[in-house]
């Protein structure tokens, strides 16, 4: 009888399997610069008639930084998931074809105005520092519930990234009418989208400390377990604090986001639907009171209402953005050989538009489907994973990064009112760039602990020393 293979806790995976999966992730990112490199020769072969040295420079670079990457996970996780990184480097690989797309198509004067922009060359930068903020957080943060042990001194970190925006005067903080930024003389940076992995690792430690708080019911009503008055404190803080954002820094995505993923990781945490009940009726209670206090609030409703209206004013990003869906229609007109810079803010808060017309609606969609793999491979390691701070941490950083293209990819079609956040992985910036890179990071190192193998124990171990197992029949 042959001994059975080493598994690891709850997944079943063989160190055999484990070695087998960072080959599949060399093979998937292997795949990504194809992709990548295809579509590069695609949009210069449009825009230059012609293949220039950029494109070597871009793929190169493409290369040499996801090999880098590839290599720090198989060193400092070894066991996590093999399709995030991958995801992520098509993501990045995309936008940066789309970004230097607008750079060539600027520079021809498309949008009446000839210019010679460098977005492309700076998102390189970027990603490189991503990159390298990807492999410091797997190097020094070996194992995620460290963060457990800091989670108010992380938490009053991102209460200050929020607030600092707002305390600073319009001329260092304010960037197209939202005050959420602090500008200096080299780059700018947007302090929320660190309170954001901020404020969620904060938000799963205190769900864990005090799940009693939240999981004690108070009246029922039509079959719904409400919670207590007295317990509502930490949400309506966090309905308050949303509140305060939206009205001192013109920022309508940002409150929306953080209220939602903490709302879904309540949820999550305590299984009660009277939770949710009472998030939604506090979310339209504020948006009712939001509507009637901020003027900037109103009139991004109306531009949502009707984005035509004002075409040569206010709205005409939004009804810009509405003409590039039409006119790429189902299939798009194909990658260079659309008129994307005809939107104002492509390459930032309309990045979406600029895909819907050159890769039509099925380019969209496929898109969007990466994306929904890789928030369900947030979930999947928050479901493997055996601790209960692990699991919330997992869940909620995964639930963001969906409320986030939700919000974004609704607010460019007119779903809902534009809030100005950007497309994770896509859109051009270092702030979002950065952040999300700490962000799957963090998420590799959960997916890694989920995967781990079981460590050998010695014969004779006490029992209540040993780790659970999963048993199967051979």
């Amino acid at each position: 009888m042959t001994a059975p293979a080493l598994t690891t806790p709850g997944s079943g995976f063989t160190l055999t399997t484990t070695r087998r999966a960072r080959m599949w992730e060399l093979a998937l990112l292997g795949l990504a610069t194809l992709i990548t490199a295809a579509s590069l020769a695609i949009v210069e072969w449009a825009q230059e008639q012609t293949l220039t040295l950029d494109l070597l420079k871009y793929i190169g670079a493409f290369v040499v930084l996801y090999l880098v990457a590839h290599v720090a996970v198989r060193r400092l996780a070894p066991h996590s998931d093999p399709v995030i990184l991958p995801i992520v480097a098509l993501l990045n690989g995309l936008g940066l074809v789309i970004i230097h797309r607008l750079d060539l198509g600027s520079a021809h004067g498309e949008n009446g105005v000839v210019t010679h922009p460098e977005e492309a060359n700076q998102q390189v930068l970027w990603t490189l520092l991503g990159v390298v903020v990807l492999v410091a957080v797997l190097a020094l943060l070996r194992d995620h519930r460290t963060l457990s042990s800091y989670a108010y001194t992380i938490g009053l970190a991102g209460l200050v990234f929020l607030a600092l925006p707002a305390l600073l005067p319009a001329s260092l903080s304010e960037v197209n009418g939202s005050k959420n930024w602090i500008k200096t003389g080299f780059f700018n940076i947007q302090p929320n989208e660190v309170s954001k992995v901020l404020l969620i690792i904060f938000t799963a430690a205190f769900l864990v400390q005090k799940r009693d708080l939240f999981t004690t019911a108070g009246r029922r009503v039509f079959g719904i377990d409400l919670p207590r008055a007295r317990d509502l404190a930490p949400l309506l803080l966090v309905w308050a604090v949303a509140i305060a954002v939206l009205g001192l820094e013109n920022d309508l995505g940002t409150p929306m986001l953080i209220f939602f993923t903490v709302l879904i990781m309540v949820y999550i945490a305590t299984e009660r639907v009277g939770w949710v009940v009472v998030g939604l009726l506090l979310a339209i209670v504020g948006a009712i009171a939001a509507y009637y206090m901020f003027a900037h609030l109103r009139v991004r409703v109306q531009v949502w209402n009707d984005p035509f209206k004002d075409f040569y004013g206010v709205g005409n990003q939004p009804a810009q953005a509405l003409f590039s869906f039409a006119t790429g229609g189902l299939a798009g007109t194909g990658l260079g050989s659309g008129r994307p810079t005809m939107v104002p803010f492509a390459s930032t808060d309309f990045v979406v538009a600029a895909i819907g017309e050159e890769l039509g609606l099925i380019g969209l969609t496929a898109l969007l489907l990466l994306y929904l793999v890789l928030v369900f491979r947030g979930f999947r390691a928050a479901l493997m994973v055996r601790d209960s701070f692990g699991k919330l941490l997992a869940a909620g950083l995964a639930s963001t990064m969906a409320i986030q293209l939700f919000v974004v990819v609704g607010g460019v079609t007119d779903l809902i009112p534009l809030t100005g956040l950007t497309t994770p992985f896509i859109s051009y910036g270092g702030s979002s760039l950065l952040t999300n890179y700490a962000l799957v990071a963090i998420l590799l190192r959960i997916s890694n602990a989920a995967r781990e193998p079981k460590v050998t124990r010695k014969p004779g171990q006490p029992i209540p020393d040993r780790q659970t197992e999963i048993v199967r029949r051979a």
